[in-house]
């Protein structure tokens, strides 16, 4: 059996407007323990991007701005990168390696979002690739 995205993507995907504020998102994100949001931009087209916890260091932070003045559509990252349920594991971390990234959405054929893979879901699969593939309980 291949290890694919669907094995290991989390299911849970949490969606903000872009004319919200950075710091309603830092609100979102700290009380569910989220380190990236989906920012929908148009339901009919299925338009997405995405803010992470690195651009809240990297353009808020790092360049002193104010989280409650700044609003998600000047700092989400778009068009959004997505990999497919079907991609294994290793084609999705070669996918992050590749353009850089540590939080990609899972979409289905016809571009809904169903899930997240992460940067943290790598150390889970790593640790089940040193126990071999004798051991599943770490799923």
């Amino acid at each position: 059996m291949q290890d694919l995205v669907r094995d290991w993507m989390i299911d849970l995907v949490v969606y903000i407007d872009p004319d919200s504020t950075v710091l309603e998102a830092l609100s979102i994100m700290r009380r569910r323990y989220l380190y990236s949001l989906i920012v929908k931009i148009s339901d009919e087209e299925k338009q997405y991007g995405i803010i992470t916890s690195t651009d809240i260091c990297d353009k808020i932070v790092a360049r002193q701005q104010n989280p409650a003045k700044t609003k998600i559509r000047d700092i989400m990252t778009t068009p959004l990168k997505s990999v497919s349920p079907d991609l294994t594991i290793y084609e999705c971390a070669r996918v992050m390696s590749d353009y850089q990234v540590h939080h990609l959405p899972v979409v289905d054929e016809d571009g809904s979002i169903i899930g997240m893979i992460s940067g943290p879901d790598f150390l889970v699969v790593a640790e089940a690739l040193g126990h071999g593939d004798g051991d599943r309980q770490l799923r």
